[in-house]
């Protein structure tokens, strides 16, 4: 029967082991010591080196362990600390934000919730903010930034956001006047992010870069809420009204925090 090489290898290694113990603890002369450990020495020497070398082999593997449990920790660290670094950001934004709609007196003539933006839809027309009936919205409350401009009105209520519909929608119109014209319109979304005031009478005077507000009429919003700038005036000899594009006051890709008007 033919003895597998690695039995073999074992073998010679326990001989050799014992032979040295032996050697050692027994009472040899030196110079037979000397010969034996003279011709021994590679094998010692290999023997040594493949031990040491197992050695470093594990206590590298040991090391590599314990550096990937410090990298992921260290990851975990990283992680909470740019999540805690973003929060603040927001905060400190949410902060500004607030101190700007108290700088105008907001908080004076409007009862407010603050919101945040979660989603755009400018195909539609419409924004979702992150407060809802839990925070006491219902359908129709005005969305003001917090430099008083308006950006809309909640169209649909869930319990913890709702739906915007932007002063753009083609399903908006509300009334509208320019500013120091006594003109009084109906502002009404066209889609796609523009809006145009109609049924402006044909007498008043109105020019490119006029403020358009919100009026009283309707009471769909309260009065003076800024709504844009007027551009390209159309006019008809044989109509009874003339009409203009309006130049919303509001970038609808720059929105981050709006202000629901729960009471005015």
């Amino acid at each position: 029967m033919k003895l597998p090489s690695s039995f073999k290898i074992g073998l010679i290694s326990v001989l050799l082991i014992s032979f040295f113990i032996v050697l050692n603890l027994t009472g040899f002369s030196k110079e037979i010591k000397n010969f034996f450990y003279l011709i021994s020495s590679p094998i010692q020497k290999t023997f040594w080196r493949a031990g040491d070398n197992m050695s470093d082999f594990f206590e590298a593997i040991s090391q590599s362990k314990n550096l990937k449990k410090e990298n992921e920790e260290l990851k975990l660290k990283i992680q909470a600390f740019l999540a805690e670094n973003i929060a603040l950001k927001d905060l400190k934004k949410e902060n500004e934000i607030l101190r700007e709609a108290l700088g105008i007196g907001l908080e004076k003539n409007f009862k407010l919730v603050i919101s945040q933006i979660i989603g755009k839809d400018i195909s539609s027309d419409t924004i979702l903010v992150n407060k809802g009936l839990n925070d006491g919205l219902t359908p129709g409350l005005p969305v003001i930034t917090s430099q008083k401009i308006l950006v809309g009105k909640i169209s649909e209520v869930y319990k913890n956001f709702s739906k915007v519909m932007i002063i753009s929608n083609k399903e908006s119109s509300f009334d509208a006047e320019i500013e120091n014209r006594e003109a009084i319109g109906i502002a009404k979304g066209k889609g796609g992010l523009k809006l145009y005031l109609d049924f402006i009478p044909k007498e008043k005077e109105i020019l490119e870069g006029d403020i358009v507000v919100t009026s009283a009429l309707g009471g769909i919003f309260p009065k003076g809420l800024l709504v844009g700038q007027i551009k390209d005036i159309k006019r008809s000899d044989i109509e009874p009204f003339q009409q203009a594009e309006i130049s919303p006051f509001f970038n609808i890709k720059e929105l981050e925090t709006l202000f629901i008007l729960i009471n005015w």
